[in-house]
């Protein structure tokens, strides 16, 4: 497909009340919404095309760079392009897809971990995203030592851009869920820094509670050990 085409298959499949849901959740305009079945259909039917995955990114269309980031070339993209991509990053519901699509699929992914360091809300979201993706969905990690990372949620989550905090407390949630004594530490770093406040806008959304997930993640590895 054309990217022409692609762009009025999008506008053809919005509908106004997932319009609506988008903004409330703080998608930028131009938007056509387009919920994620569908792109998830189209997504099917073009397949990997590096080209038109650049294109549509380009556009700057909510939509089109979800849809982006499904149809693109990801291992084959260099570093450079896809740290290009994490700085044009605009609304953190694309930074999570990018994550997932995307970063989860680079032979580049750990070192999207110097995203942390970004004063950029979307970018340093992206960083501590990757974080939490690679902890709980890979094994890129399994050999680092995860400490400095709970210290550095300590030290800097209370100072951090809304979406940042979300993602570290995510972050911490990943970290407590490995196990050990790193397991000990993320939840004691957790109790201390409490439920974490983050402004979800005019949505239902809540933020987890840390304490209490490591604590579930730790009860269930208990029952699964004495089963």
């Amino acid at each position: 497909m054309t990217l022409e085409e692609t762009m009025r298959k999008l506008e053809r499949l919005g509908t106004e009340q997932t319009r609506k849901t988008y903004l409330r959740h703080g998608a930028p305009q131009p938007l056509s919404g387009v919920n994620f079945g569908p792109l998830t259909a189209l997504k099917k039917r073009i397949g990997t095309d590096a080209a038109l995955a650049r294109a549509l990114w380009a556009s700057g269309h909510t939509e089109a760079r979800l849809l982006a980031t499904m149809v693109v070339d990801a291992p084959a993209m260099p570093w450079k392009e896809l740290d290009a991509w994490a700085k044009a990053l605009d609304w953190h519901t694309l930074t999570d897809v990018f994550v997932t699509n995307v970063v989860l699929r680079s032979p580049h992914a750990a070192k999207a971990l110097t995203w942390t360091k970004s004063r950029s809300e979307w970018v340093g979201r992206a960083g501590w995203q990757s974080l939490a993706a690679l902890l709980t969905k890979t094994a890129v990690l399994a050999e680092e030592d995860l400490l400095p990372w709970v210290k550095r949620i300590e030290a800097e989550l209370p100072g951090a851009k809304n979406r940042v905090r979300e993602a570290m407390n995510t972050a911490l949630i990943a970290v407590g869920a490995t196990g050990g004594a790193v397991q000990t530490a993320a939840l004691a770093t957790a109790k201390r820094l409490g439920r974490v406040e983050v402004d979800h806008g005019d949505t239902a959304c809540e933020t987890p509670d840390a304490a209490q997930y490591i604590q579930k993640i730790q009860a269930r590895k208990k029952a699964k050990a004495r089963a």
